[in-house]
């Protein structure tokens, strides 16, 4: 049987015209309009990527099989190609929105990943050492040590300015401290890092302050975490673990000592034979294996440590977790303590502890194709780069979404449901 429609039937279908235009209007301007919130965060992704590629390196592996590099080398170039689309994302970010660059820097939250852009440099970088170098003619190694000293300069510079920003403008309470604050110093001590993978290949007379240069950054690099540790642990006592959504970030605090243990190994290694600063070159470079894996020793415990620490934080909220980009934090870091205690593994000449290299090697892919996965899944169901869902996104109570920010973030929770 017909029956008429009422008013109310009317006024309620018109609102859900209404709706769906709005909805359609925000499907329509969609990325463009999504680029207004893609951070500096995003840059985790290649940096994660890279870091497998330099996992899945034959010299970095202590069991090898055939095809391996070539396995690592496609990493190596699908981080090339993810990390110009974000740097061409970012760029147009800053281009189409007047005055977010600023704003993405002195933002308390999206600042302090500033220095993953350059964190994803330094994997691509580490990665010529391994993929391109031996592949190619002496032009590289120069290249390579050109690119070094930019780094070191451009990570000198961030430490200084972004903590300086930090220290004069502060907007950030103990109480919401994270690992994520030792982010701004982690790009100058990588180069400690680069300088080990690298001094191997260059002449003595550039290798020598290379790794000088090297160690000067890891140690500034180390310290630096130190005092965040100590900020870190005090604010975990008296507040407890940090928030659900903040917990995979616990495993930046991870990645300082095992990279600088891995840096201390491997500059020791490296250490050119011809040169007589201590005397006798075959008696010092032996001294300095010895410091360098008793000191990498000594540091990857703690890394150990915080490892067990944050694994148990987010066991216990496993289920709350929701997908974003603190996610890679599962990976990088953890490429750190993978390749420090293979390489621990390599200088104690342990069988067993390569072997558990080896496994946590296998773990560490799983993690990242499983992460890969959520962050593609994060993207088509608008879970990030939208409005108060990214780092970019300010805590101010009494901030208020735009109504087009409405509409998308209602559309997303009913896409979901």
């Amino acid at each position: 049987m017909w029956r008429r429609r009422n008013d109310e039937d009317d006024s309620q279908n018109d609102s859900d015209d209404t709706k769906n235009e709005e909805l359609e209007q925000v499907r329509k301007v969609r990325f463009l309009d999504r680029l207004e919130h893609f951070t500096w965060a995003n840059f985790t992704f290649p940096m994660s990527t890279g870091g497998i590629s330099l996992l899945l390196a034959q010299q970095t592996q202590p069991f090898n099989f055939r095809g391996l590099q070539t396995i690592g080398k496609v990493f190596y170039i699908f981080d090339l190609v993810v990390f110009s689309f974000i740097t061409m994302c970012i760029v147009t970010r800053f281009l189409r929105f007047k005055g977010s660059l600023t704003k993405s820097i002195t933002n308390p939250s999206e600042g302090l990943f500033l220095g993953t852009a350059q964190l994803s440099l330094a994997s691509i970088i580490v990665g010529i050492a391994r993929y391109g170098i031996p592949e190619c003619g002496p032009w590289l190694v120069v290249a390579f040590r050109i690119l070094f000293w930019i780094y070191f300069a451009v990570g000198w510079l961030i430490a200084v300015g972004q903590y300086t920003l930090l220290f004069t403008s502060p907007k950030l309470k103990g109480a919401d401290m994270t690992p994520a604050w030792d982010l701004p110093i982690f790009p100058f001590m990588l180069s400690g890092t680069i300088a080990s993978a690298g001094a191997g290949h260059q002449p003595p007379e550039h290798a020598v302050p290379m790794i000088v240069a090297g160690l000067t950054a890891q140690g500034l690099g180390m310290l630096i975490s130190l005092c965040m540790y100590a900020l870190y642990c005090a604010r975990m006592i008296e507040y407890g673990f940090p928030a659900t959504q903040s917990r995979p970030g616990m495993y930046i605090a991870v990645g300082p000592p095992s990279f600088t243990a891995l840096a201390l190994i491997g500059m020791a290694k490296n250490f050119p034979t011809a040169q007589g600063y201590w005397g006798d070159a075959e008696m010092t470079i032996q001294v300095l294996k010895v410091l360098a894996t008793v000191t990498g020793i000594f540091i990857w415990s703690l890394s150990l440590w915080f490892w067990c620490i944050s694994t148990l934080a987010c066991l216990q909220v496993w289920r709350q977790l929701k997908y974003s980009l603190s996610w890679w934090a599962f990976v990088f870091p953890n490429v750190g303590f993978t390749i420090a205690t293979i390489t621990i593994g390599e200088s104690l000449e342990s069988t067993a502890i390569e072997w558990v290299g080896a496994i946590m090697t296998i773990l560490i892919i799983i993690t990242w194709i499983f992460v890969f996965f959520h962050h593609v899944r994060a993207i088509l169901r608008n879970s990030i780069w939208v409005a108060s869902k990214d780092a970019d996104f300010s805590d101010n109570h009494n901030h208020e979404l735009s109504k087009m920010a409405k509409v998308a973030k209602q559309f997303d929770e009913e896409k979901q449901s």
